[in-house]
């Protein structure tokens, strides 16, 4: 890890901007001397937004949400997907022994470090600047809540790291923190900045997406939740709840339209504006995981698993998987008025008297109708023949110009109803089964489902069942996975992978999907070299190492 010394240009980022959300769209000029830049009230703001640009990269899908959706794929819920093009997600995603040399988790632990360096200046400056005494402070506390945001998301994903403090520090031989070292720090750091940040309702509509209170409070519980706090954690999380500055949307589909972005379900997201010459600080992902045959073509990156849809199913939840994932030979896409134009998509794929359509029909059971009445996502060239609803945005919502960095939907990043489920694990790993079915409850009478009425392990296992339904495809099964303990002794990404994992025996069992058993070009066997002595953890990237002379120790079992 090289020493943190940075131009402003190089930790600010940025261009200049300007948009719809206006604490967003200060110049950010890049060139200033440091030693003057934060001399007034306009400049913080402007790098104020520079550290919040920090939080996904203005959308680079290469730096973060490549990381985010690889993380989706280390689960039984993703495939890799594209199955036309080399890729190096299975280094990670199959638990390949080569996964210490993935450029993917070299460039997100650049981006995070690189968000580091940009807030330790800012912590360091901001104080200093001639303003108004309240607006300063509300400005170090969001600095201090993404530090310990960018903090949390490598600390979930590798464990200890170095905890770097300082813009000019020199990190010559700093070791790891330990990942209790960190998780302290991470959460006095967030408990401090919930004491001085604003409610969501005290904020401007051009502050909106700005950190608050809430989301302050609920990533600490989230991070106390990682670790077993389980009173520590149900009293941070209630104390949210009671507050009440969030709920839920009415409809479930709502929750990840572009039309609801910044809605009252949600408590941070990472803001995506997209306008023309102006600014691109769009999102990625649409395209990323979109169809690579479909209706403005995407990179089919990251597909649902025949196994996740099979959940959906076997608990009767049709609302929610409808807006979860989209499969070949559908009918409708949830919320698109347009269908008619997926389905005469299907021409640029072949004609219906072509060889190629002759063969899907004989092997997955199509008809002409098929063809003509439905939405074809190539069995081919997609592991399982489905794409993520969530990222999906109709036709009518799509920017003129169709491409990374341009789509205009905010990345959820934590909800009201994450807040709800880890409030209803807290209690009913304390024994607290009233409040913890209330809040489960809640999040099932939103899609139709009827109440739990069970207590003990009977409760705590639906509350995990609901967490996989109700946020797939949201960075948090990963880290569900890891860390829930199972009657077995084994943590249980231990029962899900490995060669006798749950995942493993389905994909190479004779009850397959006929899609994901067909294409190989990603092999069905993932998960089974899983090692539980090393892969609960990614590995630290071994650059990471090597530039440390030694002194960044890799985690067990690389």
């Amino acid at each position: 890890m090289k020493k943190f010394i940075y131009s402003l240009a190089v930790i600010a980022g940025l261009s200049t901007l300007t948009s719809c959300n206006d604490f967003l769209t200060e110049d950010v000029r890049g060139q200033e001397n440091l030693e003057t830049y934060f001399s007034s009230e306009e400049e913080v703001n402007s790098y104020v937004g520079g550290c919040y640009f920090q939080i996904a990269k203005g959308g680079g899908w290469w730096q973060v949400y490549n990381t985010w959706l690889l993380a989706d794929m280390t689960t039984d819920d993703l495939w890799d997907g594209n199955t036309t093009q080399d890729d190096g997600y299975q280094d990670i995603s199959h638990f390949m022994p080569n996964g210490q040399n993935s450029g993917i988790l070299q460039n997100f632990w650049g981006a995070r470090y690189q968000g580091i360096a940009s807030c330790n200046l800012g912590l360091e400056r901001i104080p200093t600047a001639n303003m108004n005494e309240t607006l300063r402070n509300q400005r170090t506390a969001e600095v201090r809540f993404l530090r310990a945001f960018f903090y949390f998301d490598l600390v979930r994903n590798f464990g200890g790291v170095p905890l770097v403090l300082q813009y000019a520090q020199s990190v010559e031989g700093l070791t790891r923190s330990s990942q209790e070292e960190c998780y302290e720090f991470i959460e006095k750091e967030l408990k401090d900045a919930a004491a001085v940040l604003p409610q969501r309702s005290q904020y401007a509509a051009a502050d909106m997406g700005r950190a608050t209170r809430g989301a302050a409070l609920g990533i600490l519980g989230k991070a106390q939740l990682y670790q077993g706090k389980w009173d520590e954690a149900k009293a941070t999380l209630k104390t949210i709840i009671d507050e009440g500055e969030y709920e839920l949307l009415p409809n479930f589909g709502d929750v990840w339209s572009v039309n609801h972005n910044n809605s009252k379900e949600s408590l941070f997201e990472a803001q995506q504006m997209y306008n023309g010459d102006q600014y691109a600080t769009g999102g990625s992902l649409t395209i990323v995981t979109g169809c690579r045959n479909g209706v403005g073509d995407g990179w089919s990156w990251g597909q649902p698993t025949s196994d996740l849809e099979n959940a959906f199913i076997a608990a009767g939840d049709t609302e929610r998987l409808r807006w979860t994932i989209i499969k070949t030979a559908c009918t409708e896409i949830a919320g698109e008025n347009e269908f008619d134009k997926f389905i005469a998509n299907n021409t640029s794929l072949c004609k219906v008297t072509d060889q190629k359509f002759v063969d899907y029909k004989e092997k997955f059971g199509w008809t002409d109708e098929t063809y003509y009445g439905s939405y074809i996502i190539d069995p081919a060239q997609h592991k399982s023949a489905r794409i993520i609803r969530k990222y999906f945005v109709p036709l009518e919502d799509r920017p003129e110009i169709y491409n990374t960095d341009k789509i205009p939907l905010n990345h959820r990043i934590l909800r009201y109803a994450d807040v709800l489920l880890m409030y209803a694990e807290a209690c009913a790993e304390t024994g607290d089964n009233t409040n913890a079915q209330w809040a489960l409850n809640q999040v099932r009478n939103r899609v139709g489902l009827a109440n739990v009425t069970s207590t003990g392990t009977a409760l705590r296992d639906a509350i995990r069942a609901e967490r996989r339904l109700e946020l797939a495809h949201e960075q948090c099964r990963l880290y569900d996975l890891r860390r829930w303990d199972c009657e077995n002794g084994k943590k249980m990404m231990c029962n899900v992978f490995g060669p006798n994992g749950s995942f493993v025996k389905y994909n190479t069992g004779e009850n397959a999907d006929m899609y994901e058993k067909w294409n190989q070009g990603e092999p069905s066997d993932k998960g089974t070299r899983f090692q539980e002595d090393r892969d609960l953890l990614y590995p630290i990237p071994l650059y990471e190492i090597q530039h440390s002379n030694g002194a960044i120790v890799q985690n067990p079992g690389w």
